[in-house]
């Protein structure tokens, strides 16, 4: 009999963001390989739980039967450690972290400070955790998560056709996907950028306003103060058609986060031949192969147009990063991959359920 799963997630697993990406297509490849999902999504704001999402949360676990393997995504259950304790030894509990929630960008010390603590609470309720990358289990290990508890799986990497770029007689075209919020750093880019005006290139910038309208509009500003409107372009959210026509044109890839768990995007663009320009934050390093890749310091617009205008000016180099891009992306697990290894990990953590 084929294994019976419950994912909780935080809003519409439809949501063009990582996470739900990444929740998304694991649930749809799990149930390919015969696991009977049930997908449960909250209403509510997350992480800093409001009370619509605590009772949504808590009806969710409630209405569970005893004994339920249930993952939930850590985005979901971070600040919500009392309703994973009520359930348990009850329920079997895993959950799924991107990761922690204090490492999110602006947070106040109180803040995160209060992440922190509740997080490594209900990570402590929970029998299992499940992360993403290895640079996000060595920060969930120092939230007291011990190593017999915790396992790795990494997103899956759909196979591409290799980019063909603008075209002969274009500009070079740079690429940003990603939503715009104050943690991905689209503000450096075009910071970067405008150091860059003499030289010729053209920017889109991809990825959904409403997750911080005001962090959006900031950006939006400063392209228009910068007399950029021409060159920089901010097309909003954008559908997987929409994405892949970007990606096709693009010259490069850049993604200016602070910090990434994993960044699906970078290694998205490393299966398209694209070379990268990135920064150090988080698990960048270990997702983008240094051959490949240009890393800067986080926040560091200088450092970041220094890493632009020598790829600009150099094709050969950026020649040379592409074919360690696709080299590399070569041997990136596909979706099917990744569920094996996330199946894999929920039967080492013993919480296999052939009800």
């Amino acid at each position: 009999m084929s294994a019976e799963l419950h994912v909780i997630v935080p809003g519409s697993l439809s949501r063009r963001t990582g996470g739900s990406i990444y929740d998304a297509r694991m649930t749809a490849a799990l149930r390919d390989q015969g696991w009977r999902v049930t997908v449960h999504e909250l209403d509510g704001t997350f992480p800093a739980v409001d009370a619509a999402a605590a009772a949504a949360l808590a009806a969710s676990l409630e209405a569970l039967p005893d004994g339920a393997v249930t993952v939930i995504d850590g985005l979901a259950l971070g600040d919500s450690p009392q309703l994973a304790e009520a359930q348990r030894g009850r329920l079997c509990l895993v959950a799924l972290v991107h990761h922690p929630l204090a490492d999110e960008n602006g947070l106040d010390t109180a803040t995160q400070r209060r992440f922190l603590e509740r997080e490594a609470r209900a990570l402590a309720a929970c029998q299992g955790v499940i992360v993403t990358s290895a640079f996000t289990a060595r920060r969930v290990a120092e939230l007291g998560v011990r190593p017999e508890r915790l396992r790795v799986a990494e997103p899956g990497t759909d196979a591409a056709e290799p980019a063909t770029g603008p075209g002969a007689d274009a500009p070079p075209e740079l690429l940003c996907v990603a939503s715009l919020t104050p943690r991905k750093g689209q503000d450096v880019l075009v910071a970067a950028l405008t150091r860059l005006a003499d030289l010729p290139w053209r920017a889109t910038l991809a990825g959904a306003t409403d997750p911080d309208p005001t962090f959006a509009r900031h950006v939006q500003q400063q392209v228009a103060a910068a007399g950029l409107a021409a060159r920089i372009r901010l097309t909003g959210a954008c559908d997987g058609t929409t994405l892949a026509k970007l990606y096709h044109r693009a010259t490069m890839f850049v993604l200016p986060s602070h910090y990434e768990g994993y960044g699906m995007v970078l290694t998205e663009a490393l299966a398209r031949g694209l070379p990268v320009i990135s920064t150090t934050g988080g698990a960048i390093p270990d997702t983008v192969p240094a051959a490949a890749a240009r890393l800067v310091p986080p926040g560091d617009a200088d450092a970041l147009a220094q890493a632009l205008d020598h790829w600009l000016r150099d094709p050969q180099a950026r020649a040379g990063a592409a074919a360690a891009a696709s080299t590399h992306a070569a041997g990136l697990p596909d979706w099917p991959q990744a569920a094996e290894r996330f199946a894999g990990a929920i039967t080492e953590l013993g919480l296999q359920d052939t009800r």
